[in-house]
């Protein structure tokens, strides 16, 4: 399995003054939901942060998102291995297969590809 790239994914009340924050960082918008937005540097694109309201269709708020080129095979080695799946595997509107698992830190990884 291969990682494409990891970004946090920031809980946000304050959207707009942190997107100005990271702006000045050199971070540029690269995909608006209303829910969340994402970051990306323009000479690193896959350098990413995530500001978000609240996810759309999962029950929790991820702490970090991975992107990987075969999302059922992670998904198979995670429940495989017994690992608490705190949202099921599914496809979303917005163009990615995901689901979210809990890490041994207790922290909520949300594991997609896009399809």
């Amino acid at each position: 399995m291969t990682v494409r790239r990891v970004m946090p994914v920031i809980p946000s009340g304050a959207v707009e003054e942190s997107q100005e924050f990271y702006g000045l960082l050199g971070f540029e918008e690269v995909m608006n939901h209303g829910w969340i937005v994402t970051l990306a540097s323009p000479s690193h694109p896959a350098a990413q942060v995530s500001l978000m309201t609240s996810d759309k269709t999962a029950p929790v708020t991820p702490d970090l998102s991975i992107e990987v080129d075969d999302v059922d095979a992670a998904h198979a080695a995670m429940r495989d291995r017994g690992l608490e799946i705190v949202h099921p595997l599914q496809d979303e509107e917005w163009g990615v297969r995901r689901f979210f698992v809990r890490d041994p830190n207790g922290r909520v990884v949300n594991v997609l590809s896009h399809r």
